[in-house]
């Protein structure tokens, strides 16, 4: 029988075991995104872990003076503190030597980008919606917004800029000024698709430029690191004064690689021993506070410092309209005499802590009732009695100025 289909061909379904096939050394991937945060709000430098900002929280007042001999009434100014906190973020990415050897492209090159991404969408959900917030920093933009009633639903007005350009007229009745905007991904196009009667693009009137970048004239930043909380359980756009927000750089993000060391949980248990095992670990550390400021306006003389707000959102359709409520705002230190408190109690939160911070905290607490317990024998032995069954301490005051005893 004639043989037609046999001969040396290319193996078909699997790598061929004499054509090489060459790996591309270029990762195919989207650019690191950053922070949206960092981008709009203060940003300023911390020389220690807390830093106290006096904040104007009640106005003085004028009043007219009835007839030539009216009494003038008195009033007064006052302030109250809002408390920026450091708190630590950091992640450790191990690496077999190894696997590094082997690969082909530079993995330490890739890698480190996105961590600075995964920390911008970290600081992002805290600051911006209260996602995995630290219980020391005060209240995120969107809650806050939804707590003081500064918000306007998509669909109040005949297009999405006429409900911007309502929660402007909002906020500047509160006394504040909308000076930037942070607004989910693709925002851009959706403004970019508004169009009058007539057809004419309202927000792009450019078609050949690129869409978006401002809005009324003021930046709009979409936030495209995966941290937007979408509507109905979020908003479409945030808006307000961004620089009554601040974010307080102690140390900015860095990066250390160890080639010794091990890596345990929270147990103690190791997990990995960079020595024995071959491995080498890039550890990346960033400490900042955040604190938004709210000063009473003129707008708002008798609001409560935990009823006010520079910011405010607007919600997608069909979101229920929120309930406001109290702001927390961070008036106060979270630790007193180094033991660690729960936040707005004042109480030591023992259940919070781990098994180390609980010896810590019990032995700190015995040695601070130790020593008063001392102090309070030794007030009891330096009083003396004397004759007359009066009392007399033996310390002796020297004066200064006259050089003698009393």
């Amino acid at each position: 029988m004639a043989i037609y289909n046999e001969g040396v061909v290319r193996t078909q379904g699997a790598p061929d075991p004499l054509v090489p096939q060459p790996l591309a050394t270029a990762i195919i991937q989207e650019a690191p995104t950053q922070s949206a945060a960092l981008q709009l709000m203060n940003k300023t430098t911390l020389s220690s872990k807390t830093q106290r900002m006096p904040v104007l929280d009640v106005l003085p007042m004028a009043y007219w003076v009835g007839g030539d001999t009216g009494m003038k009434q008195t009033t007064q100014q006052a302030w109250k503190n809002v408390v920026m906190v450091v708190e630590e973020l950091a992640c450790i990415v191990p690496i077999p030597i190894a696997y590094l050897d082997d690969a082909d492209v530079p993995l330490w090159s890739q890698v480190q980008p996105r961590i600075t991404e995964a920390v911008g969408a970290l600081i992002d959900s805290a600051v911006l919606w209260g996602i995995n917030k630290p219980a020391t920093w005060g209240e995120s933009v969107f809650v806050g917004a939804t707590k003081s009633g500064n918000t306007v639903i998509e669909g109040t007005g005949v297009d999405l800029g006429q409900d911007v350009a309502a929660l402007g007229e909002h906020m500047a009745q509160t006394g504040y000024t909308l000076s930037g905007f942070a607004a989910m991904p693709g925002m851009n196009w959706k403004l970019t698709g508004i169009r009058s009667a007539q057809g004419i693009p309202i927000y792009q009137p450019n078609m050949q430029g690129k869409p978006g970048g401002t809005l009324y004239g003021y930046n709009m930043a979409e936030v495209n690191n995966g941290s937007w909380v979408m509507p109905t359980a979020g908003a479409i756009m945030l808006g307000g004064d961004f620089s009554k927000a601040i974010i307080g750089m102690r140390q900015d993000i860095s990066f250390k690689m160890f080639t010794e060391g091990v890596i345990s949980d929270d147990t103690g248990k190791v997990i990995l021993n960079l020595m024995q095992q071959d491995a080498v670990a890039m550890r990346m550390v960033m400490r900042l506070a955040y604190a938004t400021v709210n000063p009473v306006t003129i707008m708002q003389k008798s609001s409560a410092i935990t009823a006010r707000w520079p910011f405010g959102a607007v919600l997608g359709v069909g979101t229920t309209p929120p309930t406001t409520g109290a702001i927390d705002v961070k008036t106060g230190y979270p630790t007193t005499g180094g033991q660690l408190l729960a936040a707005d109690t004042g109480t030591t939160d023992v259940e919070s802590l781990s098994q180390w911070e609980q010896g810590a905290l019990e032995a700190q607490t015995e040695a601070l009732t130790d020593a008063e317990g001392y102090e309070a024998k030794r007030g009891e032995a330096v009083e003396r009695s004397v004759p007359g069954g009066g009392t007399r301490s033996t310390s002796h005051r020297r004066s200064r100025s006259q050089g003698t005893e009393e």
